[in-house]
């Protein structure tokens, strides 16, 4: 995984939340899952509306 061990990841968690505050981590986790969600979305419907195009240009082609 990146060449992180245990070790690094607690470093780095330790220095996120001495910047962050304890507090103001459950706020980040949340922020940062609604943003995965969205991508996730956003790719999903993009995905969908090509196969409709996709769609539609074969079917004028026959």
């Amino acid at each position: 995984m990146f060449g992180l061990g245990m070790p690094e990841l607690i470093i780095i968690l330790v220095i996120i939340v001495i910047i962050f505050g304890a507090g103001k981590l459950p706020e980040i986790g949340a922020g940062l899952g609604k943003g995965i969600k969205n991508f996730k979305k956003a790719t999903k419907d993009e995905e969908n509306s090509e196969k409709i195009e996709n769609k539609k240009e074969d079917k004028k082609e026959d």
